[in-house]
């Protein structure tokens, strides 16, 4: 990151020295005007960070977050509440830091600021193989995520678990893509988690950790540049059925189930499912779900408006090419057109008004007098004459 003229100063690891530790010559051009910051924490020597007004913006490889002011004696004079710093900080610039730093694709919800310690929680999962994530791209921006690991119903393993992220990161970074459909093999869409994981991960910590995962996990899906639809057929249950609601649509053959089943384990949902499920259907007909009062066949689930459609067919084959044919009339146009839309949607149902609308005029930046634009304007400039 580059940095000029006015008091900032921006470190990575140890201090730097340079223009940059020049606090009355230094300025950051992503976080603006800010303090001289102290020697960072020990746990955060390989990340790059910036200090503001009291706050910290961890910057990392792929996440970025803000975090209370670190505990030095020297900073705990007048310091203000977490939430009172929170909107000081993102009333900073016109286009606020939480825009800039916490809504772009790729970045997670848990850091080591949370407890969270990805690669330990990685270690575990490596333990419990078994089964795939398969990713399909085609050459029409479709691609087809395949949870495949049919001798368990497509139960997530660990292993499953873990190519999940790095089918997300994939996604992520494929530019020509533009829409997505997730099924599971052998006419059933998941039977959840894989027992021998649940058994072996057995205490609250594990508990705990594995939710932050897939919670991270399954929000930089949701947020992915790409219109997503889950293909439902066979049972969706337990961690099934919460990964089909960070979908942006849902389609269900005529024999398909969703089944929330957490409270039968003696838990609730841990994957965002039930958040995820509150924004589609409303808090009371959620409730009835999760309790378990209201099975979602695929007639209750399309008049709740959980599915969009019934399918005619059950063939496995048939069913994937209906599902491409529905997902088509949603992706029609270049890839960066139906990116920006999806990040458009995504701002909007996740930020602020404000901050939704920074974002919906930065992604017009980005496409008007671009090629389609002008394409489009030619096109119908010959049809008005």
């Amino acid at each position: 990151m580059d940095c000029s003229a006015s008091p900032h100063e921006f470190r990575t690891g140890a201090p730097r020295r340079g223009a940059c530790e020049a606090a009355a010559q230094t300025h950051c051009p992503l976080l603006g005007v800010g303090t001289q910051c102290p020697a960072p924490p020990r746990d955060l020597a390989r990340l790059n960070w910036c200090h503001l007004k009291d706050e910290c913006v961890i910057i990392g490889e792929t996440q970025a977050v803000i975090i209370s002011p670190l505990r030095e004696t020297s900073l705990q004079r007048g310091m203000e509440s977490t939430e009172e710093m929170a909107g000081s900080l993102l009333k900073t610039s016109s286009m606020s830091l939480r825009t800039k730093l916490l809504h772009p694709v790729g970045l997670s919800l848990y850091n080591t600021s949370h407890g969270f310690h990805e690669e330990e929680v990685k270690r575990k999962l490596q333990q419990f193989p078994g089964g795939s994530i398969d990713l399909q791209k085609k050459d029409n921006g479709i691609g087809i995520l395949t949870l495949n690991n049919p001798s368990k119903k497509n139960a997530f393993s660990g292993a499953m678990i873990l190519q999940l992220l790095e089918k997300v990161i994939e996604l992520e970074n494929w530019t020509e893509g533009k829409g997505l459909i997730v099924r599971g093999a052998k006419n059933t869409f998941s039977s959840g988690s894989d027992l021998n994981a649940v058994k072996a991960l057995g205490t609250p910590e594990d508990g705990m950790a594995l939710c932050m995962f897939m919670q991270n996990t399954l929000t930089r899906f949701m947020r992915l540049p790409l219109i997503s639809v889950a293909l439902i057929q066979g049972w969706a249950l337990g961690g099934g059925a919460e990964f089909l609601t960070a979908c942006d649509f849902r389609l269900m053959t005529r024999e398909s189930e969703i089944r929330f089943v957490h409270k039968e384990m003696g838990i609730i949902p841990s994957w965002g499912g039930a958040t995820r499920l509150v924004k589609i259907i409303g808090s009371r007909q959620a409730l009835k779900v999760l309790s378990g009062a209201l099975k979602l066949d695929s007639q209750k689930a399309l008049n709740l408006g959980m599915v969009e459609e019934v399918l005619q067919s059950s063939d496995e084959n048939e069913c994937l090419e209906e599902a491409q044919e529905w997902l088509k009339q949603f992706i029609q146009g270049p890839p960066e057109v139906i990116r920006a839309l999806k990040k458009c949607v995504s701002a909007g149902r996740e930020l602020c008004l404000e901050e939704a609308l920074q974002t919906e005029r930065d992604l017009l930046g980005t496409l008007w007098g671009g090629p389609a634009n002008l394409e489009a304007i030619a096109r119908k400039g010959r049809f008005c004459k």
